[in-house]
């Protein structure tokens, strides 16, 4: 293949849908790249020499099961892009596998640097790093403002019985990786699950929200949310959590996970968690459960990538040393619970 024809994108068959499904969009010939980073689902930038697109559509070898995910994406960008919420612009959703071998959307392609280490943070110096991580906060803001039913996402999810749902599954996930003793997670996953809080009103949830999970521009702004794979209807302070974990520098060499809180001028969670609780008006009080229970997640996320490195199914950089990683999250989760 290739680099203009990266796997999984047959350019010519794309050129075709556009032509007939926005005849004019696209004004020379396709080349295309892929960009890496994404973990599961797969993203190319697209251009006619002229504009620039960007596809995303699920793995190569893609069993059907999250086949709609796809559309799951495309729908929760196309509901929110009306809104204050920064989102790219949709351009095209198709279900119709003959194109590219599984479904995909199109989406307009936003300028913009997703920051994933402290290093790459570093030159903004330490009072532009701390104005992007509170835009962070205010964009994430926006997102749980938005009221669902208003922009057709009343079914999005279900949001009775939430928290309860989440910590099952990623209790099925770890059970499902299990095989070598982990001192805590038990502990922490019992504990998570006799003070479970009880949710305020729902809201849109991103799932997966961080520095690296959005692009920001030269004036240090969020330009656009990505990754809507685990968006869903649902409890909004789990964003908080994951972001909040997020926040706490780990401080172990050559983390596989985003290291940007270790970068000079990051604010602290407390001083992330008063920002939103403050411009939100929600009550912010069971926050150390959250944050809790992101690190549960991120341990058992950890803990599947090393079942897999154990059994010869990962290769590349940095796997052999996740597994070492998983005792940390347990650690800090117990740790939260214990002091907040």
């Amino acid at each position: 293949m290739s680099p203009d024809h990266p796997p999984g994108l047959d350019l010519d068959r794309l050129r075709g849908l556009l032509d007939r499904e926005l005849p004019g969009l696209v004004s020379g010939a396709l080349s295309g790249r892929l960009i890496e980073g994404g973990r599961s689902n797969l993203t190319y930038a697209v251009s006619d020499g002229t504009s620039r697109w960007v596809v995303r559509r699920p793995p190569l070898g893609h069993v059907l099961a999250t086949a709609h995910d796809m559309k799951r994406e495309h729908r929760v960008i196309s509901a929110l892009h009306p809104t204050a919420v920064p989102v790219p612009r949709p351009v095209l959703l198709c279900e119709d596998e003959e194109v590219l071998g599984a479904p995909f959307y199109v989406m307009e392609f936003v300028e913009g640097t997703p920051y994933r280490t402290a290093d790459q943070l570093a030159p903004l110096g330490p009072e532009r790093t701390r104005g992007a991580v509170l835009n962070l906060v205010d964009a994430l803001l926006e997102l749980h403002a938005v009221d669902p039913g208003e922009v057709g996402l009343a079914d999005f999810g279900r949001p009775e019985g939430f928290l309860d749902r989440q910590l099952r599954r990623w209790g099925k996930q770890l059970d499902a990786s299990r095989n070598r003793e982990l001192a805590g997670i038990d502990e922490l996953q019992a504990t998570l699950g006799r003070r479970l809080p009880s949710s305020p009103a729902p809201a849109v949830v991103h799932g997966d929200y961080r520095l690296d999970n959005v692009l920001i521009g030269e004036d240090d702004r969020i330009k656009a949310i990505l990754d809507w794979e685990m968006s869903t209807l649902g409890d909004p302070l789990t964003d908080l959590g994951l972001l909040a974990m997020y926040s706490m520098p780990l401080e172990t060499a050559d983390s596989p996970v985003s290291t940007t809180a270790e970068a000079p001028g990051h604010p602290d969670p407390a001083e992330l968690i008063e920002r939103y609780a403050a411009r939100s008006g929600r009550d912010v009080s069971a926050v150390s459960w959250y944050t809790a229970f992101a690190w549960f997640k991120l341990a058992v996320i950890l803990e599947g990538i090393h079942y897999r490195y154990t059994l010869g199914q990962t290769v590349g950089r940095g796997f052999d040393r996740i597994g070492d990683l998983v005792p940390v999250f347990i650690e800090h989760g117990l740790t939260t619970l214990q002091e907040g």
